[in-house]
């Protein structure tokens, strides 16, 4: 079973993280899914694969109407990202999946109709939420070459899907970042794999340098906050990525 946890709120605008799975088969990447609600609407972000489907709606039911889900925004087209879209519309099939023009039609294969997609230009775009506005922001090739974020302004928080992730030793389970140093031992090797372009992680330190963030959650591992969203940008600023030793 997943747990459940309120990262903002402000009247009737609430973020949750939806983490931490000890039921989960070991063979299966761990992640974070978050449920944006505005208005008794709701976004689910990056709702991930149909194999932890069951985990994920019983944890977003227990905070949540489901029926009441508007969208999914989906960062980019991996499995563990949203291969569950088919179950999410057979209980819904009304909601909208806002994802990057490059995989509107690669991500069908999942499930959905032409009328399911909500196609991301590649500048991104704003997505209306009952009157919030969500910002797609881009991230391409980070690790995906069609990427994308999500900043909510009034919360400042951004959901970064891959940047920013770390794969978690059994026993460090956190929901935020506790010791910045200890942790990024976890993300660096992840960092230099999966992103892969130096080019494109320094345009993102930069345009996300100048956003008023104060916490930066990923898909996988611990929520930084405060002064460790920077820390993190400078870190990975640093780091060269997209280099394998064959």
């Amino acid at each position: 079973m997943k747990t459940t946890k309120t990262i903002f709120q402000q009247g009737n605008h609430k973020w949750v993280a939806i983490v931490r799975d000890p039921d989960k088969p070991n063979y299966l990447v761990d992640t974070n899914e978050y449920l944006v609600t505005h208005g008794g609407k709701g976004l689910l972000l990056d709702p991930g694969g149909a194999e932890i489907f069951p985990a994920v709606f019983s944890a977003l039911s227990a905070e949540f109407d489901p029926s009441a889900l508007a969208g999914i925004f989906a960062s980019h087209q991996d499995p563990d990202i949203c291969s569950s879209l088919a179950l999410w519309l057979e209980f819904n099939p009304g909601m909208r999946c806002y994802v990057s023009w490059l995989w509107s039609s690669f991500i069908p294969h999942f499930g959905g109709t032409a009328d399911t997609f909500v196609p991301i230009p590649d500048e991104g775009t704003d997505i209306s939420l009952e009157g919030l506005i969500l910002q797609a922001v881009p991230a391409h090739y980070l690790h995906s070459s069609g990427n994308f974020n999500l900043y909510d302004k009034i919360a400042k928080v951004m959901f970064s899907g891959d940047v920013g992730a770390a794969l978690l030793p059994p026993g460090e389970d956190s929901l935020f970042v506790e010791d910045f140093d200890r942790h990024i031992r976890h993300a660096e090797g992840f960092h230099r794999r999966w992103m892969g372009s130096n080019e494109a992680k320094r345009r993102w330190c930069e345009r996300v340098s100048q956003m008023d963030i104060d916490m930066l959650c990923p898909q996988h591992g611990a929520i930084y906050r405060g002064a460790d969203v920077q820390r993190f940008i400078n870190w990975f600023d640093d780091l060269q990525v997209g280099i394998v030793k064959a």
